[in-house]
């Protein structure tokens, strides 16, 4: 973990969406330095699934070493982002640090997310960001430290991800759903500590798009297993971030899985249907009881074109099984797509990620356990 050096004491941050999560997580870090905390969020109340509120985080906060403002701010109501700034600087004389945590999310593509949601993404993440960077500039330029951390999921100008979405994606797990989701995650204190190594930092470092664990290997850390929910437990990728092309094992290519070329339809379709064939061939003899107990999901692929149809990747029963049709259990996630992507995709040539967003790969099911399919992916062919 990265250590409190003190230089926050009687600093004044101000983060929206403060009582749990990423944003309770940055305040608490923050007080063991003894800074001052406005936490600006919309729960008053105990929520049946979500836990904490400004109060019990306020609670926290004292305890941790810091001075608390618990402030109900609904980041889509100008007037209460202002009633909350007037109380902080009243109580604490300035603003030193915004932290732009609230956000909405919706993982869906265009035509099933409905305009309510949208309106509720940008009024949150855009309008939100905007009304309290405005109503905080002020006292931010009488600071001698002054910073704006916006939190987001990695900055990726890929034109894909600009392609078939006009929904706003996050990395919040907890909505995407899945049970077990969460040993494959690591710890809010990661964003802690990355948003405190940048509140350290001059108010010459500015405009810079930041990865957290870059700037945390630059700080000296190199064991990021403290991090890790469940240590030792693979990871979920990041659905934002790119993979360098050198970390994608391709040895499934060297098996010799026969690549799909655009070419006139010849009878029989040998050389198709033994491309799917050999690609579950060799994914079966990657499976152990590790990878099941890792995924815990069944997968159905629905395999467009002449020599498609049903397949299936049941990570669920005792050392997994694949093979052609349903599976004997519900499939947890439904994919669809060509024959010919498909092999791509398991020859490390198409990212599913890339495909799904590219609108090859249609998805019905679990989200999260989708996204888990692209780490599982990599590893087989490592073990290839």
């Amino acid at each position: 973990m990265l250590p409190n050096t003190g230089k926050l004491a009687g600093c004044t941050v101000f983060i929206t969406g403060a009582s749990r999560g990423i944003g309770k997580a940055i305040a608490l870090k923050a007080a063991k330095d003894g800074a001052n905390i406005v936490i600006a969020a919309k729960t008053t109340h105990a929520h049946p699934k979500l836990p904490g509120t400004i109060f019990t985080a306020a609670e926290e906060i004292e305890a941790a070493g810091g001075k608390a403002l618990p402030c109900a701010v609904d980041v889509r109501d100008e007037q209460q982002i202002s009633n909350a700034v007037e109380k902080a600087v009243e109580r604490f004389g300035g603003i030193d640090i915004l932290v732009n945590n609230a956000s909405a999310i919706s993982l869906t593509n265009t035509l099933e997310t409905p305009t309510k949601r949208v309106d509720l993404m940008m009024n949150v993440n855009t309008r939100g960001t905007y009304l309290t960077s405005k109503a905080c500039i002020p006292y931010l330029k009488k600071s001698k430290i002054a910073h704006i951390l916006n939190l987001s999921p990695p900055l990726n100008l890929n034109p894909m991800w600009f392609k078939q979405h006009c929904a706003i994606h996050t990395a919040a797990m907890d909505m995407l759903g899945g049970s077990g989701i969460e040993s494959q995650c690591r710890k809010v204190d990661i964003i802690a500590d990355a948003a405190y190594s940048i509140f350290k930092k001059p108010k010459s470092f500015t405009g810079n798009f930041i990865i957290d664990e870059n700037i945390l290997r630059e700080e000296g850390i190199k064991n990021f297993d403290i991090y890790a929910i469940k240590p030792g437990h693979p990871l979920l990728p990041d659905f934002f971030l790119d993979e360098h092309p050198d970390t994608i094992t391709k040895k499934v290519e060297s098996r010799d899985v026969p690549e799909l070329k655009e070419e006139k339809p010849q009878p029989p379709p040998k050389q198709r249907s033994g491309a799917v064939e050999e690609t579950f061939r060799i994914v079966k003899d990657s499976l152990s009881d590790d990878v099941v107990k890792a995924t815990q999901a069944v997968y159905q692929f629905e395999l467009s074109g002449e020599d498609g149809g049903t397949w299936f990747l049941d990570l669920k029963s005792k050392g997994g099984n694949v093979g052609y049709g349903e599976p004997s259990n519900q499939a947890d996630v439904v994919m669809s797509m060509s024959t010919d992507d498909f092999v791509k995709m398991f020859s490390g040539k198409l990212k599913p990620t890339m495909a799904f967003m590219s609108g090859k790969l249609k998805i019905k099911g679990n989200m999260a356990l989708a996204i888990k399919l692209e780490k599982l992916m990599n590893q087989m062919n490592a073990r290839l």
